[in-house]
């Protein structure tokens, strides 16, 4: 399907809103929240979480909402968002530290570096943070890599830049454009998308946004921080703590792709058979539900991650346990996210905006782009950002076919990793573990992720004229 401009009949597909305000005053409380929540977040340094909240509350009332209908609101997407996304966040993060402590990703990492020559070191990287990156939430799998970046660097004599950038990218990529992560699941539900289109588009997608963002990047990156390998990640072997024994590459390998194939065989499954209510249909479609897959991805992470490496029962408790403390931010921030969103779709900003751009020269997958972007330098979460702009473009989503609404999602999550800066956790992070100062930062995160945005709107743009 060419792209084309919005139709001047497209209508708000969501409830009645709740505001009567005038589209003047409806704007005008969305600038002001989103702004308030900046300006706690990055002034009032609020933890993001109570930032959402009062952004939340402050732009119903002044949308013209009574207050206990914007607090019925925000908890109704706050508790939407957390009955789906959350459980998924919650099973990656099991799933993560569990192939952390059980030596599978230094498995996959050991298997891969010792194939690799210096020059093809770069792209076996970003293969490693693509794989990685696949189950994982971001900030968990960025948790997890940073150690194996830091000691692949250390091992290989490489520059850190052209280890670290390839493998962000990976991971970030991953994070914006492939379900399931929590993201793009999310736009999926709220704009009603296929799961297994969205998901073969935004595989096409990310391949090339990783290769120019991050091998092709990485030497360039490396010139503008030539920083050394940072003194931190002294290995399990060198400390004497590896497990007494380690899961195979194949066996790793296989548990990570698993909740991967599981949803492909369902979107097959869906195009081959549409409407079938044959056993093996059913079948299917139950291992295919992202919640189903990720969780069996856990229990056979269970044998083949923990009983591969010599764990009794007690210590895959311990690994469930330590793995879900440390999200309980994340999963508040999601939550909040959606809350937020909900709030924004019940004053009726979502037809405001529709309205405003039916009929314009903007294509609806640029558009879906740059409300992302806007959300997201303005909040500083991609997550956030990929919720809030599939609830203000939910209404655009009723003259779109399936493969436009999943292109759709993929364009709203790549406008979702563009200009990573101050006001987002991931460049503090990075920042700190990579001994980088904030110009360095600027140069090499924040340019790695506009490379991605740009990319995967690209990539977006060209699989739509064939669609």
């Amino acid at each position: 399907m060419a792209l084309s401009p919005l139709p001047a009949t497209t209508v708000f597909a969501a409830a009645e809103p709740v505001s009567t305000a005038p589209a003047g005053q409806l704007i005008t409380a969305a600038l002001i929240g989103i702004a308030l929540i900046v300006v706690l977040i990055t002034w009032g340094k609020l933890h993001p979480f109570l930032a959402l909240t009062i952004g939340g509350f402050t732009t119903g009332v002044i949308a013209g909402m009574p207050i206990a209908t914007a607090v019925t609101s925000f908890t109704g997407g706050f508790g939407s968002t957390m009955g789906g996304v959350g459980i998924l966040i919650a099973l990656g993060a099991i799933y993560g530290k569990l192939l952390a402590d059980s030596g599978g990703a230094d498995r996959i990492v050991d298997t891969l570096v010792a194939r690799a020559t210096p020059r093809s070191l770069p792209w076996v990287m970003g293969l490693i943070g693509a794989i990685i990156g696949l189950p994982m939430f971001f900030e968990v799998g960025l948790v997890l890599l940073v150690p194996v970046i830091i000691l692949v660097a250390r091992r290989s004599g490489v520059s850190l830049m052209k280890i670290a950038i390839p493998t962000l990218a990976g991971l970030s990529a991953m994070h914006g454009l492939v379900p399931p992560h929590p993201g793009p699941l999310a736009a999926i539900a709220a704009l009603d998308a296929n799961l297994g289109l969205t998901l073969a588009f935004g595989v096409l997608v990310a391949i090339p946004a990783v290769i120019i963002a991050g091998p092709l990047f990485a030497p360039i990156a490396a010139r503008w921080a030539p920083v050394p390998v940072p003194d931190l990640f002294v290995s399990a072997e060198e400390k004497g703590e590896e497990p007494a024994r380690r899961p195979s590459f194949a066996a790793t390998l296989g548990s990570i792709l698993l909740p991967v194939f599981l949803m492909l065989l369902k979107a097959v499954a869906d195009i081959v058979a549409p409407g079938s209510n044959d056993i093996w249909k059913v079948v299917v479609d139950f291992l295919g539900l992202p919640i189903i897959a990720l969780l069996l991805a856990v229990l056979v992470g269970f044998v083949v991650l923990g009983r591969g490496a010599g764990f009794d029962r007690a210590r895959l408790t311990g690994v469930v346990g330590s793995s879900l403390g440390p999200i309980a931010g994340i999963l508040l921030i999601v939550g909040a996210g959606g809350g937020f969103k909900q709030v924004l779709v019940d004053t009726g900003i979502g037809k405001v905006i529709a309205d405003l751009v039916a009929g314009s020269s903007f294509s609806v997958l640029f558009l879906a782009w740059l409300v992302a972007v806007v959300i997201r330098v303005a909040t500083g979460s991609a997550t956030v950002a990929t919720i809030t702009a599939a609830g203000i473009l939910q209404p655009l989503t009723e003259t779109l076919d399936a493969p436009m609404t999943a292109l759709l999602v993929l364009a709203i999550g790549a406008g979702s990793v563009f200009l990573s800066h101050v006001n987002d956790a991931g460049f503090w992070l990075i920042k700190e573990y990579f001994g980088l100062d904030i110009p360095m930062t600027l140069k090499t995160w924040t340019v790695l992720e506009c490379v991605i945005s740009v990319t995967g709107l690209a990539g977006v743009l060209v699989i739509s004229a064939f669609v």
